[in-house]
């Protein structure tokens, strides 16, 4: 089994990266062989598992851009079982360099093609913006999980979103599924954090993972020691959080 899970959500603040990289971790740690695809320009994902994105020769840019065999643009991460396909700031162009190519959408999906069944799961951090990366991500997954931080305006520009994706099952990936919304920055002290659970869980009831991610200093802190959490402090709310919600996304595609 290979499943593409894309991460995105046009607001941005809404906990996307730090969803894939602890998510990605999660699965590593539960040794399924795991890729993360920085598909951001800010490359907050690349420096976030150890890697200084000025350093990138070869990153996604290449692959969708030049054609780059993605193999040489995939490198290796600390933690066994995890790899990524970095990014660097020459992403912010591609938008504009793809605007002629053939097929502008399934570049990323093209790439993919050679390393795809060498994975069990690919995880792709989207950009905060619904552009041409961010459907290239999307024409190129089985599904997306959608981060919906628990404050004020948390449904705002969802709507936006979802018709999104909509407009892609039709165009591009009839294929494409929610693999659910994931409930982020929750604060058991707020009565805010509580009213907007259940705001999102009666709006999207089943679609809405029963795993919910925390406010928590180890997953604010650790991206800035380029680890995930995991590798940072496993006993922690947040990689315990993440953890869990591996295992849901693993018993919801039958795997566990």
């Amino acid at each position: 089994m290979s499943k593409v899970i894309a991460i995105a959500n046009q607001k941005g603040g809404v906990g996307k990266t730090t969803s894939a990289i602890n998510l990605a971790a999660s699965l590593a740690a539960l040794e399924y062989k795991t890729l993360v695809i920085d598909a951001d320009p800010q490359a907050n994902s690349t420096s976030g598992v150890g890697l200084n994105p000025k350093d990138v020769e070869v990153s996604i840019y290449e692959c969708m851009v030049d054609n780059i065999d993605v193999k040489e643009a995939i490198c290796e991460t600390e933690l066994k079982y995890l790899d990524i396909l970095p990014s660097h700031i020459d992403l912010v162009g591609a938008e504009v360099e793809m605007v002629s190519i053939d097929r502008r959408e399934e570049r990323m999906k093209d790439a993919l093609k050679e390393v795809k069944e060498e994975y069990d799961f690919i995880i792709i951090d989207c950009s905060p913006s619904l552009g041409l990366i961010t459907i290239n991500a999307l024409t190129a997954s089985n599904s997306v999980i959608i981060p919906v931080q628990c404050e004020y305006f948390a449904l705002e520009g969802l709507g936006k979103l979802l018709n999104t994706i909509k407009i892609i099952q039709t165009r591009l990936n009839p294929d494409l599924e929610i693999e659910g919304i994931l409930l982020t920055m929750y604060d058991v002290r707020l009565r805010l954090s509580n009213q907007v659970v259940e705001e999102v869980k009666t709006h999207f009831k089943k679609i809405v993972f029963d795993t919910i991610i925390p406010r928590n200093i180890k997953l604010s802190e650790s991206p800035s020691f380029g680890v995930p959490a995991i590798a940072h402090d496993a006993e922690s709310k947040g990689a315990i959080s993440y953890l869990n919600l591996a295992k849901e996304i693993l018993s919801k595609n039958g795997v566990i």
